[in-house]
């Protein structure tokens, strides 16, 4: 879809017949080639029961979209402009919360550190899953979340467990609230040994962009390079 905000709000019949499962979804993320892999991936409505029915690239578009369409389940950015994942969550909670026709998210995220995922959580989201996940298992994962089950990807539910298992409030830690979700999400593959080209790809920004966000963390965190902010990234259990 050429406009991020299309979507469509007709009734829609199961495709494939009555005894064919058949889930209306909406994708939500800020790169426009991620969501378009993504329809070609899983939304070949024949053969997959997935119908995409509408995209959005940032917060405000996400919630009028999903407003709109009312879809089954929405695989939702962690990181979207305008605030983020958690964002979309408080704005669409009356949807989720509704009885007879209830809007379930799926996270859908490059990132898979603990914050990002009890974040969503504890947002509403049904489920974490990374990029790294299959194209069929992606598809068996929308199901399972529009069936009312919790889906998590390989040791993510672990940090959920520990979290709701926990009474205690997580410190606060106040140089790593400095830094802004995307800043975080860079300094983890600096940390875990990415040359600047490798996190460009992987987060689909410009190498360019990747030097600015480190001289932004490490003029923050009031450090001298790399090698000083992966000793403070390990220390604090982020890598």
């Amino acid at each position: 879809m050429s406009d991020p905000t299309e979507a469509n709000t007709e009734p829609v019949e199961p495709a494939g017949g009555a005894g064919r499962r058949h889930v209306r979804v909406v994708l939500v993320d800020d790169h426009r080639m991620f969501r378009t892999g993504v329809q070609a991936e899983i939304g070949r409505t024949e053969e997959t029961g997935v119908e995409v029915v509408g995209e959005a690239a940032d917060v405000e578009q996400a919630v009028t979209v999903i407003t709109a369409t009312r879809p089954e389940v929405v695989l939702l950015d962690v990181h979207l402009p305008g605030g983020g994942g958690v964002e979309v969550l408080r704005r669409c909670a009356p949807l989720m919360a509704d009885p007879e026709q209830p809007v379930r998210f799926l996270a859908l995220s490059v990132s898979d550190a603990a914050e990002d995922v009890i974040g969503v959580i504890r947002g509403g989201a049904r489920g974490y899953v990374t990029k790294t996940i299959t194209g069929t298992d992606l598809v068996d994962s929308v199901f399972r979340v529009q069936e009312g089950d919790a889906v998590f990807s390989p040791r993510l539910a672990g940090f959920v467990l520990d979290a709701f298992a926990s009474t205690d409030a997580p410190p606060v830690d106040e140089d790593l609230d400095r830094l802004t979700q995307r800043e975080r999400e860079v300094l983890r593959l600096i940390a875990r040994g990415y040359a600047y080209k490798e996190i460009a790809k992987q987060l689909f920004i410009s190498v360019k962009t990747v030097e600015s966000h480190v001289s932004a963390v490490l003029r923050k965190l009031q450090l001298s390079n790399r090698h000083e902010l992966t000793r403070w990234a390990t220390a604090r259990r982020l890598v």
